[in-house]
């Protein structure tokens, strides 16, 4: 079965709608995104996300230290390659690290990594070495290139989350064109020994697409969980997306057979 990665980053964003500026531990704010945590792993989830942006926009240190000590299952820090993010994963030593692009004026993450530039490229390796020298496996959010998945085995990155926005906002023929480049670049990476993850804006409804895809290990899921936990409860919503991904074994056989 497909692994479940739950994105706890929704959940504080409402928390922070109207907690940003309280000084005070009393009352505590809500809703907890530790307490989101808690009860997706409790409902089947294997693992926990959280993107700890550099303007702090939601997900906030305190969180990141809490779920380094709560998450039984595996932590995933999605982060930039900035200095202060960095120094502040390794102090918390998250299961892995995600890097990931980041621009301030994005609403969210809007693609995968820049790896054409020479200078960025250097510096993703910079922080790779040091996140692996502290037990920290790395994941680089690729867009379905083949390009970047060769940059990303060349950086001796452990893993790939392939970024699949472009498949999620498309409809009919370019829905098709975009899961045949996931497609391709899964096959691809882990051709090179990387394990592969997918996410950004995976649903109920589009996961289905991405079950037909044997060498996507794990998939990460937020705001869709969230959304829907606003109607059935956050345990259910999980348990729901977890029972989507219970049919992976079937659909994978029948994309082999074809």
């Amino acid at each position: 079965m497909i692994a479940l990665g739950v994105n706890i980053d929704h959940v504080a964003t409402l928390r922070q709608a109207r907690y940003r500026d309280q000084k005070s531990s009393f009352p505590a704010p809500e809703p907890d995104p530790i307490e989101a945590a808690r009860i997706a792993e409790k409902a089947g989830a294997e693992g926990i996300t959280a993107h700890l942006r550099e303007d702090r926009r939601h997900v906030i240190d305190r969180d990141i230290r809490h779920l380094g000590r709560v998450v039984h299952g595996k932590f995933n820090l999605e982060m930039s390659a900035a200095e202060d993010v960095v120094r502040r994963a390794l102090l918390v030593r998250p299961d892995q690290a995600t890097l990931v692009p980041e621009r301030r004026a994005e609403v969210t993450t809007e693609g995968g990594l820049s790896l054409k530039s020479g200078r960025n490229k250097e510096k993703l390796a910079r922080v790779i070495k040091r996140l692996s020298a502290r037990h920290i496996a790395v994941s680089l959010f690729i867009d379905p290139d083949s390009a970047a998945v060769r940059a990303a085995a060349a950086l001796e990155a452990d893993a790939v989350e392939i970024h699949t926005g472009s498949y999620a906002n498309a409809r009919g023929r370019a829905a098709r064109r975009e899961l045949s480049r996931i497609r391709h670049a899964a096959e691809e990476a882990a051709g090179l020994g990387l394990a592969v993850y997918a996410g950004h804006g995976l649903n109920y409804v589009n996961i289905a697409g991405i079950l037909a895809i044997p060498e996507i290990a794990e998939v990460n899921i937020g705001h869709s969980i969230v959304s829907h936990a606003m109607f059935v409860g956050f345990a259910q919503a999980v348990r729901e997306m977890k029972a989507l991904l219970a049919w992976a074994p079937k659909r994978q056989n029948q994309a082999k057979r074809t």
